[in-house]
């Protein structure tokens, strides 16, 4: 039990919650309560003897006080250390499991190990504290308990999911010694491809048996970027596993490191399931409210204020928002996994392939109102120079995947633009190297990416750097201050 309170201070894992840390004193005791016949409940309480207080106190279930007892001796192996990787691993050791962190990218393991800056203040302060083993050597996933594949699975361009990613990772797992241990999918993928391309994979290159020599589960990444409310460590998960062993066995390790929900699913098949639906569904809503954009547009209808006024309804409205397009390794990404997998199996997502293609389509609709917003001041686009601000594909990160600021720019730059770029959290890939070398000279500029930076901008600002047409892709600034300043103001949907 001292034990338990000693890595529960150091931020070992748990499913309960202290009303404050351990801090062992003279006047303070623990006491323990078991309940049942044999017990199958734990009640842990330590109180103030002086003044009679609890100070502390928790449930706990002896399978679980025994699964953290053993967890310390546990090795935990992370395959692909990006957004979702690295952070699992840092709470992992930060739970009390010894964590390898593995990656393919040289050039990332060397700076990861040099600590060097990451655009998540939070993660960069965590690898700090770390002392993470990080390597390319994938032979290190013999010592491992644990493996956990987290690389990323993208699209091809005609949309087919790209599943050599995680193909390669099984093959460097599956050429290990996989005796006895537990090998967790994260990646995104369509329903069956563990069973169908994971397991094969493994089984052949370990030359075991899946289930009996080895156990696989599945439990899809959920990552929010930026986000710190809803981090790694509280976010709830599902989990699914091949057969009762593999689920139970991936139960009680995101259990130990996880406070939030776990939801065990019915099969691998189900949890796959989970995260294309998740996505898909967001993908259709902003899909509706982009139509909603593209349509009110002519009817001079706010579209923003239509919004915020149906999401006064208490129930059954989930406001989404329209933009200049959607972006990220998610939401345009994940249909196509539903899309294809239906294909195979002789259904045709109609619904899905209608949303991809309305927000697809939304970079083109933002600049044609470029092109409108010139022509109130007269000005031909193949004579404009536009500053797109803003590359990444949501604000204050630095991941540009999917981002429709590139499908935005290339049309731009079809319709004869001079287009320069600037991120203050993307400087590799932008063109000017400040706001105001990308300002300068400007006739419009496009909020592709709402930034604290840009989201601040004040028209007096603008107007000082010549710029007439502000096209707002994220609908984050105050129309009418920009109207009554006397700059052309276009939202999308506005």
């Amino acid at each position: 039990l001292r034990a338990l309170f000693f890595r529960q201070e150091a931020g070992a894992s748990q499913r309960f919650l202290w009303h404050r840390p351990f801090l062992q004193k003279k006047r303070e005791r623990t006491m323990c309560l078991g309940f049942g016949v044999p017990f199958n409940l734990i009640l842990i309480i330590k109180y103030d003897i002086k003044h009679r207080t609890p100070l502390a106190w928790g449930f706990i279930m002896p399978k679980q006080l025994e699964f953290m007892e053993n967890q310390s001796n546990k090795t935990i192996a992370v395959i692909g250390l990006g957004y979702v990787g690295l952070p699992l691993a840092l709470l992992a050791e930060r739970k009390g499991y010894k964590v390898i962190g593995l990656d393919i990218n040289e050039e990332k393991i060397n700076s990861l190990i040099k600590r060097e800056p990451l655009a998540d203040e939070v993660v960069s302060n965590q690898l700090k504290n770390s002392t993470i083993e990080l390597t390319t050597d994938f032979e290190k996933t013999k010592n491992a308990n644990i493996i956990i594949i987290c690389v990323p699975t993208p699209v091809y361009d005609n949309h087919i999911p790209n599943l050599e990613p995680v193909e390669n990772a099984c093959r460097s797992v599956g050429g290990g010694a996989l005796k006895g241990q537990l090998v967790i999918l994260e990646s995104t993928v369509n329903p069956g491809v563990c069973e169908n391309v994971v397991i094969p994979i493994l089984e052949k290159e370990s030359s075991l048996k899946a289930g009996k020599d080895f156990f696989v589960a599945h439990c899809p990444e959920r990552i929010n970027p930026g986000d710190k409310n809803w981090t790694v460590e509280n976010i709830p998960r599902v989990v699914g596993g091949l057969e009762e062993k593999s689920l139970e066995m991936a139960y009680e390790f995101y259990s130990s490191i996880i406070s939030g929900q776990i939801k065990k699913m019915g099969s691998l098949k189900e949890a796959e399931a989970v995260k294309v639906v998740e996505n898909s569904f967001r993908d259709i809503n902003i899909a509706f409210v982009n139509e909603l954009a593209m349509s009110f547009s002519k009817l001079g209808i706010d579209v923003i204020n239509v919004i915020n006024g149906a999401a006064t309804k208490p129930f059954a409205f989930m406001a989404h928002f329209p933009g200049c397009g959607v972006g990220g390794h998610c939401i345009p990404v994940d249909p196509y996994y539903l899309i294809d997998y239906a294909k195979q199996n002789g259904f045709e997502h109609d619904f899905l392939e209608l949303a991809r293609k309305i927000n697809s389509n939304m970079p083109k609709f933002t600049a044609e109102k470029v092109v409108l917003g010139l022509n109130e001041i007269k000005m031909a686009i193949n004579e404009a120079k536009i500053a797109v601000l803003g590359l990444a594909y949501k604000p204050n990160i630095d991941d540009c995947r999917e981002s429709p600021a590139f499908a935005l720019i290339k049309v731009l730059e079809k319709y004869g633009a001079s287009v320069v770029t600037f991120d203050p959290f993307v400087p590799s890939r932008s063109t000017a190297k400040s706001l105001e070398e990308a300002l300068k000279d400007a006739s419009a500029i496009v909020i592709a990416t709402c930034h604290d930076q840009f989201k601040n901008l004040e028209p007096e600002y603008l107007l000082k750097n010549g710029v007439k047409v502000v096209v707002d892709g994220r609908n984050c600034l105050p129309k009418e201050k920009f109207v009554a300043a006397g700059i052309i103001y276009k939202g999308v949907g506005r």
